[in-house]
């Protein structure tokens, strides 16, 4: 399952970070925020700080882009992530 949300997680940053003003980045983000639900939940903070850490190393190497800006969405799950 892991592997299945990094993959879905990969797609949705990386297509915003390639057209962050499309129609349906706002959808992709919605679901940015559902999978960071549903990492929190299955493993706490510890979940978000590793998948974000193998998610950011990823999209820079790849894409040449820093998906800092999708942090936030993840603010309110646990007090723990604060962005």
């Amino acid at each position: 399952m892991d592997f299945m949300l990094e993959e879905e997680l990969f797609d949705l940053m990386e297509f915003c970070l390639k057209s962050p003003d499309s129609p349906e980045a706002g959808e992709k983000k919605g679901r940015i925020t559902e999978i960071g639900r549903e990492l929190f939940d299955d493993g706490g903070a510890d979940a978000l700080v590793n998948f974000f850490f193998a998610l950011k190393n990823r999209l820079v190497e790849e894409t040449g882009k820093n998906p800092d800006v999708f942090r936030p969405l993840w603010n309110g799950l646990t007090e723990e992530w604060k962005y």
